[in-house]
């Protein structure tokens, strides 16, 4: 192909492996119109190609989506066959065969035989070198990489992986198809796991790490990411999607290109993908499932925690909490509305009715939006006693520290606690990385302190990290999973190290995310479209970022740093010099973007 041609037209495609990801791909092009070629050494598979295509487009009928004619012509679109020679006067040829170079390489060395020399040939590979298949191909400049993410019906991502031999003629033809079928396509350059998969596998293999070193249970772990991040899946039911012995090829690519050890494949990946036990595929991954290819999760010997095991927890009827920001008044809003008796303690009076009032107008926002009655609203808000002083917390039950994220303003409060609370009261503060107990050690009680990390904003949001020290009293525990049930928030379970589930997982995500900016791989936008087109996520990195803080961002991860001490946990120069240049996000007018003044 001359680089100087024009855009070929990709109008009759081959699909070379009909797995899951082949038969998706294979779905899309007939959809869009194309007439599809669809290849695979299994008859077994072919079949099952034609088949899901026809349950597909019937169901798409029952849901008056096609007419029977458009159905027909859909299902007439695709041909199978069982021979590499079928694509020879394919357009373009997409190979999504298993992850294995010798493989792909032998498939690409066949196609070069086959096909015309104008034909673009692709590769669906998520962690393979792009540039090494095309350097083996007679036409090297015909060679790419074209990403698409499970399921491909549904998701709109698409990655165009050019290297330094593909012809910008290819790039744009296969861009060019990539938006006639409706998807987003983003370019970028040949390096194992690409954009979304360079983040997204980290992250997992951090999740079965945590799992494997039995920090927090698979449900939980799960829980914590869906409910506190807003992710579709949990990254442990994910990896039982992708394949487990998948994810563990793509890490061992990205950490062979990388060194870095958050890619380093945690060795519970290793250890299932030899036992066969790969995850849906095999009917049995990081959970348990009906059959292979389910997606029913069966229960196991592996069980959620059972709250009637942890005993009985002390008595609470009512409820203190220190501080006079957005978080604090959010708790103390959602236990008022779950029927407690709230106090809420600031520095001075006029800052604790500032909090109410903005409670007040919190509820008066639900009225309007028909989520709560005023009756509700009003009764919620009778609940609550602004004081002055943390004298005023003499006879809660349950008192909650939610001030700012410094540990020594932390521990001198956790002193004035010890000192005013009643015997047997529990002690809990908010911190979203600093050591519980450390808050603990600061009174003359550690057994009654303990760790209940709500997200914000707290009235919204369902997850409350339930952190036990290594000094927590069983009653104590038990006593705070019994509020979550009552406040009906989701408690999961962690220990006390830094970044405790959520902030452990979501932070070294967001930093190699920084660090792909800063090595100028890709765009802020793209790896925003990424994420969240090609990882189902609900804000891209760094929308997060922004909204999250930056100077908070980098204060996690400083802590995770220094815990951990692990060199790929460092924070990004790039997000220290935009916090020391003052620039903190959204509330500041700019971060990594820039926002309109209110």
């Amino acid at each position: 192909m001359d680089r100087q041609s024009t855009q070929p037209t990709l109008q009759t495609i081959a699909v070379v492996g009909l797995g899951t990801m082949g038969t998706g791909i294979a779905e899309v092009l007939t959809r869009a119109g194309r007439e599809v070629i669809g290849i695979d050494i299994s008859e077994t598979a072919t079949r099952a190609c034609t088949a899901a295509l026809e349950a597909s487009t019937a169901r798409a009928l029952a849901k008056e989506r096609l007419t029977e004619q458009e159905r027909a012509d859909v299902l007439a679109r695709l041909r199978t066959f069982t021979d590499l020679q079928a694509a020879v006067h394919a357009d373009l040829v997409i190979e999504v065969v298993p992850e294995d170079y010798a493989l792909k390489s032998q498939v690409f060395a066949a196609l070069d035989a086959i096909v015309r020399p104008e034909t673009i040939l692709a590769t669906g590979t998520n962690a393979l070198s792009v540039t090494r298949l095309a350097a083996e191909s007679r036409h090297p400049e015909r060679v790419l990489g074209l990403h698409f993410f499970n399921p491909a019906p549904a998701m709109k991502l698409v990655e165009v992986v050019s290297s330094v031999l593909t012809a910008p003629t290819a790039v744009e033809a296969v861009t060019a198809l990539a938006r006639e079928l409706g998807k987003e396509p983003v370019a970028v350059g040949d390096r194992p796991g690409f954009v979304a998969d360079g983040l997204l596998f980290g992250y997992l293999n951090q999740a079965a790490a945590m799992y494997e070193s039995k920090y927090a249970s698979r449900e939980d772990i799960d829980a914590a990411m869906k409910l506190g991040c807003g992710l579709p899946m949990g990254p442990l039911a994910l990896l039982d999607l992708i394949g487990v012995d998948t994810a563990r090829t793509v890490l061992e690519a990205m950490y062979a290109a990388s060194g870095d050890r958050l890619h380093a494949p945690a060795p519970i990946l290793g250890h299932l993908a030899e036992a066969g036990l790969t995850g849906r595929k095999a009917g049995r991954g990081f959970y348990t499932y009906e059959a292979p290819g389910s997606a029913a999760v069966v229960r196991d010997a592996q069980t959620p925690l059972d709250d009637a095991r942890l005993g009985a927890g002390r008595p609470v009827s009512s409820v203190g909490v220190a501080g006079s920001g957005t978080m604090a008044g959010g708790i103390a809003q959602v236990f008022a509305q779950a029927g407690f008796d709230v106090v809420l303690a600031a520095r001075s009076q006029e800052k604790a009715d500032a909090a109410k009032a903005a409670i007040g107008s919190s509820l008066n926002r639900a009225v309007a939006k028909g989520r709560l009655t005023e009756e509700a609203a009003a009764a919620t808000l009778a609940r609550i006693t602004p004081a002055d002083s943390l004298e005023a917390f003499a006879e809660v039950d349950l008192a909650v520290e939610a001030v700012a994220e410094d540990l020594a303003v932390k521990q001198e409060l956790f002193q004035t606690l010890d000192k005013v609370c009643k015997p047997g009261a529990v002690l809990a503060t908010t911190t979203s990385s600093l050591p519980v107990v450390a808050c603990a050690r600061a009174t003359s009680r550690p057994q009654d302190v303990i760790g209940m990390h709500f997200f914000n904003p707290a009235p919204a949001m369902k997850l409350v990290e339930v952190v036990r020290t290594v000094l927590t009293a069983d009653d104590v525990h038990a006593t705070v999973r019994e509020v979550c049930a009552r406040i009906r928030k989701h408690p999961v379970d962690c220990g006390d190290r830094a970044g405790f589930i959520v902030n452990a997982l979501l932070f070294p995500y967001l930093n190699n995310a920084i660090k792909m900016v800063e090595q100028h791989y890709a765009s802020l936008d793209d790896i925003d479209a990424a994420m969240k087109l090609g990882g189902g996520y609900p804000m891209g990195p760094f929308e997060l970022l922004d909204v999250v803080g930056l100077d908070v961002s980098l204060a996690i991860e400083k802590v995770l740093h220094k815990e951990f001490r692990d060199p790929g946990l460092a924070p990004s120069p790039l997000l220290e010099h935009l916090v020391a240049a003052g620039c903190l996000g959204r509330k500041t007018g700019r971060g990594f973007r820039e926002y309109a003044r209110r």
